[in-house]
């Protein structure tokens, strides 16, 4: 006992795309010289880029959530959330799921604690929107969606059955995108289903104040997903958003008046708020960090992912996107440079290089760019599949079971009754966290 307390402690707060990379390198490099601790809300690592497919009916959502006790096997991993850091005396505070307080201390602090929806002072979104960042809400939507057709069917009002059927989703960026393109499909089916629609219009709206889809990607895998949607009916609104959300409708930014039951709110994420209490500089929300991923003036912690500031060093001036490619590779600088502030090996700058991105269209379309190549239909769908694939860091047998079910056989569709609508909701309250 006493030969592990002798050594010093690495703690990563969250497990996102930074953190869980951060502690599975550390985990493999570092347990013999380091006690490494990581403390999350959850015991499973989410993949999010695989979300929408959750929300579509194609994946379980078990295939997303990769067990962090399994797949960390030489870390210790905790449940909590912090609300507090004592930088001083090298210690936080995190509370448990069953709300009681502990305490850890550190000798070294990597926060990667990620991002929450970014809201608007848009009047009725807070209460009427749903965000897209969780398994509770992929799980919401499905139920959502099946319920709204499955009333609209029965309702004996044209006015109601036609808000039930029409879908908003606000924010034409990569989730936004994902979202309305495999949801659009998964309407499509279910609607064939139930007969009393068999005339009625499903009506898909995609909005956004950008003047195209997918705005921080490449122009034609913008031009590639807006084209395919607009071939499924989908309705894309460029810079166009919503000025006002009630439960009976939206009213877009062009004034126009648009009857539905269904608000997706998509438009970005911010940091996570526990930045915000740290009385350290940022930047755009984030912690601003050197090139090191190191916080200036605090040797001792570390910062990665999206509540990181981190200069794109192949873009001098610019900061690095708040995106899984870019938090996957700082998680694995991160963990280098800790282990060379502990005398294990050179610490090395973060610099990126661009592999590209990828785009479910769902069916058999994608949009893909690997390595400056562009690719659309069904060879972008293999790309992309192949990089999900690559990138999930467990359940790959599972998962491609899943689509290969999804291809042969029609999606089951049921209300699970999981997950209610007053605990997916929009807002992220930040932890008092005082200095």
């Amino acid at each position: 006992m006493s030969k592990v307390m002798s050594k010093p402690r690495i703690v990563i707060v969250g497990a996102g795309f930074a953190g869980y990379q951060a502690a599975r390198r550390l985990g493999a490099t570092m347990a013999d010289h380091a006690r490494i601790t990581l403390i999350n809300s959850t015991d499973f690592f989410l993949y999010l880029p695989l979300l929408p497919e959750v929300a579509a009916g194609i994946l379980d959502p078990r295939r997303v959530s990769v067990p962090l006790a399994a797949t960390l096997p030489r870390v210790e991993c905790l449940l909590g959330e912090v609300r507090s850091i004592d930088r001083d005396a090298r210690r936080l505070r995190a509370r448990s799921p069953e709300g009681r307080d502990f305490d850890v201390d550190f000798d070294r602090l990597v926060l990667a604690a990620g991002s929450v929806n970014k809201l608007l002072p848009v009047p009725g979104v807070g209460e009427n929107a749903h965000g897209f960042r969780g398994i509770p809400e992929a799980l919401y939507l499905r139920d959502h969606i099946i319920r709204q057709l499955e009333l609209a069917e029965f309702t004996e009002d044209p006015a109601e059955r036609a808000a039930r059927c029409t879908f908003v989703v606000v924010g034409a960026g990569y989730t936004g995108t994902e979202v309305a393109a495999q949801c659009q499909l998964f309407t499509s089916a279910l609607a064939r289903r139930h007969r009393g629609l068999g005339d009625q219009r499903i009506r898909w709206l995609l909005l956004d104040l950008a003047p195209r889809v997918l705005p921080e990607l490449d122009r034609r895998l913008g031009r590639t997903a807006e084209r395919v949607l607009r071939e499924r009916g989908v309705e894309v609104r460029t810079e166009t958003s919503i000025s006002e959300a009630t439960p009976d409708g939206v009213r877009l930014t062009t004034g126009e008046d648009v009857p539905t039951r269904t608000l997706i709110w998509c438009v970005g994420v911010r940091p996570d708020p526990l930045v915000e209490g740290l009385g350290l500089d940022t930047e755009r929300g984030r912690l601003v960090v050197d090139e090191y991923l190191t916080v200036p003036g605090q040797p001792d912690l570390f910062a990665c992912g999206d509540v990181a500031a981190v200069p794109d060093l192949t873009r001098p001036g610019q900061l690095t996107a708040m995106t899984a490619q870019h938090a996957t590779r700082q998680g694995t600088v991160a963990a280098r440079n800790v282990a060379a502030s502990l005398g294990h090996g050179t610490r090395r700058a973060y610099r990126h290089r661009d592999l590209g991105f990828v785009v479910d269209l769902g069916g058999v379309k994608a949009a893909a760019n690997p390595l400056g190549v562009r690719l659309s239909g069904l060879p972008a769908k293999v790309v992309t599949r192949g990089y999900h694939l690559a990138a999930l860091p467990g359940n790959r047998l599972r998962t491609s079971a899943d689509w290969l079910l999804d291809a042969v056989l029609p999606r089951q569709s049921v209300q699970l009754g999981l997950v209610r609508s007053g605990a997916v909701p929009l807002d992220s309250e930040a932890p008092e966290l005082p200095n």
